[in-house]
């Protein structure tokens, strides 16, 4: 038991002393890691159009010869093509990129 005690506040302390973007880097590694239910609805003004179920992560593109961020995000999951939030046979898994400018959407996680 004080093993374990030992342990957890050694991780603690070590979590507190880095800065913030690496916490937020190891944050997102252990929910990559876990994984997560998401879903992504894609709408045009207020139409929902799109709807990805099952997604693992939502991932933000880099440049390939620096570390900048490009400005769109990606991913996959099954496409709900009747938008019933329920995965029918025949809907599969997809890829899609979202601009960062021009489309509206909402992740979140699904229950």
């Amino acid at each position: 038991m004080k093993a374990k005690l030992l342990l957890a506040t050694i991780v603690a302390v070590a979590f507190a002393g880095c800065t913030q973007e690496t916490q937020n880097n190891l944050s997102r590694s252990l929910q990559n890691w876990t994984g997560t239910n998401g879903v992504l609805e894609m709408y045009a003004g207020d139409k929902l159009v799109h709807r990805f179920l099952k997604i693992d992560k939502l991932s933000t593109a880099v440049a390939t010869d620096s570390s900048i961020d490009r400005p769109y995000r990606f991913g996959y999951g099954i496409h709900d093509v009747n938008l019933n939030n329920q995965i029918d046979a025949n809907e599969k898994k997809g890829y899609f990129e979202i601009s960062d400018y021009s489309t509206n959407y909402i992740f979140f996680e699904a229950n």
